[in-house]
């Protein structure tokens, strides 16, 4: 394989980006800030399930971006039964936006695998996470500058694993599928959509998930030397 590629692709949140550890520090912060008393651990035990189903929902076009802010907080909230009004709910889901960028812990070896690829490869990122946050994450954790291209859902109108937003990548970063690999933790959307357009892939296997004897995965991001 690291004679043939030469542009390795990456999903952001999940992948490089530690979105759970952020997502936490930020439901913290919002939380004191509109006084909802709840215990954060309890809260966050039933909305990272809730906020995934809601995701699988938008990439297929079944829910937009608004719903999907509002009733991932709405399902939250009812099932630890903790009533709080629509207004602070609409609150909060601005607010989440807004301060989410404001932490940015990488996974521990993201800048180590960065660094070691960066002279090797060109790299990309395709990304299904909103427009206005995924940049100001990239620049905030100083990541942005490893990246050719940054390919993201709402640019292009469809989210992964539509082949459309593969393609769309692949002519920005002026690449062929059989000269490029894609790297991401999302089972479906980063690993099969690639595969399906003719992209080698790579399962960043966080999630603990058991893929398919012929998918290649990987524990660490480290591990990625391994293969490229």
């Amino acid at each position: 394989m690291k004679n043939s590629i030469r542009h390795v692709f990456f999903d952001l949140d999940h992948t490089l980006w530690d979105f759970d550890k952020n997502s936490a520090l930020t439901f913290e912060k919002i939380f004191k800030i509109h006084n909802v008393e709840v215990e954060i651990d309890r809260f966050l035990k039933v909305y990272e399930p809730i906020n995934l189903s809601y995701w699988k929902l938008y990439r297929e076009e079944r829910i937009d971006k608004e719903n999907l802010r509002y009733k991932r907080l709405k399902d939250s909230f009812d099932s630890i039964e903790h009533t709080i009004e629509d207004e602070v709910i609409n609150k909060l889901s601005v607010d989440y936006i807004e301060y989410l960028t404001s932490f940015n812990h990488l996974f521990h070896d993201t800048l180590d695998i960065l660094n070691y690829l960066k002279p090797r490869y060109k790299l990309h990122i395709i990304t299904n996470g909103f427009q206005e946050a995924q940049e100001k994450k990239m620049k905030a954790s100083n990541i942005l500058h490893y990246f050719e291209t940054v390919t993201n859902s709402e640019m292009v109108g469809v989210k992964k694993p539509n082949p459309l937003i593969f393609n769309f990548a692949l002519d920005q970063a002026k690449a062929k599928p059989n000269e490029s690999i894609m790297i991401g933790d999302n089972y479906e959307a980063d690993i099969l959509g690639a595969l399906d357009v003719g992209l080698e892939a790579i399962l960043y296997n966080i999630h603990k998930l058991k893929p398919e004897a012929n998918i290649k995965e990987v524990d660490t991001l480290l591990q990625l030397k391994n293969y490229l």
